[in-house]
């Protein structure tokens, strides 16, 4: 879910095809996608509602939440395992503390929704396994709540998102797929190939500008910092939404490359001084509590904005996601569960729980 909203002043010189409209149009509910309206008002900064090519629809949504409980289905089994018994007594809490912590919440979530679970069953008096479950998704939901941020495009034009993460974790596909979401939703896409490290990663981005029908901005051999300057200019003068800035993959210890993109972030605030505004980490969710490891340490280096959490099919847990809520909670704005351009979707802790315990 976007908000859109209008600048007070144009990046640039008014031109009579791009000059804003004195003020900004609110699009009515009806003509939202559910989550939109799930959400609230949005405000557009361009005349008129916006053309919204492929609205989203309920049954694109549920599709979604589908894929998202097969992806978690292993977690989800050994969970609702817990539940099938007669009784609610301390055998249980204890299976439901193993089960919290294969799962990857880690020691401190898990405590945390144990002490919650118990607060919620001795109110409600219940004495059916089944009720506790759904008291369990409720406990889950307000712990991964804070989570639950939307990602507001257009109060700054372009809106700078760079994009961090270590080798492996789904970070250029993820902006190819976060460019297919936006440009989905009206918005205008520019993309900055500033991994220059890794072999074939401009090629990479360049397939994915080429799916989503987007211009590219790379150097054959260039430096990161000037890739992702070039890239702010010309998305200002170009007058698009949003500037998306790929980097090479970083191990949280390599300390000097950590220090590159640092420079790419200060150079970025030169070309914008507002800018970066938004720095996306993505984390694998199979890598388990060393995804809270990177969390911490891309947050320290860099203050980090929002997080992109990829690949919750196959192997991935979903836990994770409450250690973070617990440890760092920092907003969740995407989470995907496959290759395909559409998997990629916004978060949402009642959805996200509810298929947790599927």
């Amino acid at each position: 879910m976007f908000s859109f909203f209008r600048k007070k002043t144009p990046p640039t010189a008014p031109d009579p095809e791009k000059t804003a409209v004195p003020n900004a149009t609110t699009v009515a509910p009806d003509t939202l996608a559910p989550e939109a309206v799930r959400n609230g008002a949005v405000h557009f900064s361009r005349p008129g509602p916006p053309t919204l090519t492929s609205p989203v629809t309920v049954s694109v949504r549920a599709s979604w939440t589908n894929r998202l409980r097969a992806g978690l289905r292993k977690t989800s089994s050994n969970i609702a395992a817990v539940f099938t018994g007669t009784k609610i007594d301390e055998t249980l809490y204890e299976e439901l503390e193993s089960a919290l912590v294969l799962a990857d919440s880690g020691v401190k979530a898990t405590q945390h929704l144990l002490d919650d679970l118990k607060r919620r069953v001795k109110e409600n008096k219940t004495t059916d396994p089944a009720t506790v479950k759904v008291l369990l998704a409720d406990a889950i939901t307000d712990l991964l709540t804070p989570l639950e941020k939307p990602l507001v495009i257009g109060e700054h034009r372009p809106t700078v998102m760079m994009v961090v993460g270590v080798n492996g974790a789904g970070k250029t596909t993820s902006i190819g797929k976060l460019t297919h979401h936006l440009c989905y939703r009206g918005a205008s896409v520019l993309l900055a190939a500033a991994d220059t490290f890794r072999a074939a990663a401009k090629e990479q981005l360049a397939v994915w500008a080429d799916r989503n029908t987007v211009e590219i901005i790379s150097q054959q051999g260039g430096d990161p910092a000037a890739v992702s300057y070039d890239a702010v200019t010309a998305g200002s003068a170009r007058g698009k939404d949003v500037v998306l800035v790929d980097t090479a993959g970083r191990l949280p210890t390599q300390l000097h490359l950590m220090e590159e993109l640092r420079k790419i972030k200060r150079v970025i605030s030169k070309a914008d001084a507002s800018a970066p505004h938004e720095i996306l980490l993505v984390i694998d969710g199979n890598t388990g509590q060393n995804a809270v490891a990177q969390v911490k340490a891309f947050d320290d280096a860099l203050k980090l904005t929002g997080l992109i959490v990829t690949k919750l099919d196959g192997t991935a847990k979903g836990g994770v996601l409450a250690a973070i809520a617990r440890e760092r909670p920092i907003p969740v704005y995407f989470i995907g569960v496959g290759e395909k351009l559409e998997e990629l979707e916004t978060f949402n802790a009642r959805e996200f729980a509810q298929a947790l315990l599927a």
